[in-house]
């Protein structure tokens, strides 16, 4: 019995000083300076996690002045991060999404904007049936004035609606592309049961919540 007993303190101590250990590391990403992505070709680069990036691919590719999404993973503190790790919780990375745009056609504050009118804002760690901190939400700022669109923002909704919101506002760091068969997931399989339970409908409530002006014809 001791012998079990000594066993399972060791456990316990192992588990709170790798936990402790994992706080800290994420607590770097969360104060590091940001880094700020360039300008190539005309188009910018904004990074945003709300939930399922298959969702959230299709919300951004649905607003004029936005080129492509790419579905992938940032916010946490390990390299090469992968679907299944991400799914552990333990990577500290949330499912995210790089929105490639035209910011002579539309502005970092109007995609602000389309983020928050596009979830549940104070659905903590998860968007509707997605749970856990790899569905997080996470505004990823690259310099002063992007963190200060996004704090403004953040602020008008909660008192708008009376809420906390429960969106994160991290530094971007980096962004690390997911695997092939995410990419234009909701495009290519539009019949896909999670696809037209969730996905579809939340474009919908999105498009309902934003601008038509502001929304592609026939998209």
């Amino acid at each position: 019995m001791k012998n079990i007993v000594l066993f399972i303190g060791l456990v316990s101590l192992f588990s709170c000083q790798n936990t402790a250990q994992t706080n800290k590391t994420q607590e770097k990403v969360i104060t590091a300076k940001p880094v700020e992505v360039p300008i190539k070709n005309g188009k910018a680069r904004a990074y945003f996690a709300s939930g399922c990036f298959w969702c959230v691919e299709a919300i951004y590719e649905s607003i004029i002045g936005v080129d492509e999404v790419i579905n992938g993973y940032s916010g946490g503190h390990t390299k090469n991060p992968t679907y299944d790790a991400s799914n552990t919780g333990r990577t500290g990375h949330a499912e995210a999404v790089e929105v490639i745009y035209d910011p002579e056609v539309v502005s970092f504050s109007t995609l602000v904007e389309a983020y928050f009118a596009s979830q549940n804002p104070a659905q903590i760690n998860g968007q509707g049936p997605d749970r856990g901190s790899q569905y997080r939400s996470i505004l990823f700022y690259q310099n002063d004035a992007q963190k200060q669109i996004i704090l403004q923002k953040k602020e008008a909704v909660a008192k708008a609606f009376n809420i906390t919101v429960a969106a994160e506002v991290y530094p971007f760091q980096k962004f690390w592309v997911g695997e092939d068969y995410h990419q234009n997931y909701e495009r290519l399989h539009p019949n896909n049961p999670y696809i037209r339970g969730v996905s579809i409908p939340r474009l919908r409530r999105f498009k309902a919540n934003f601008s038509e002006e502001l929304i592609k014809s026939g998209h």
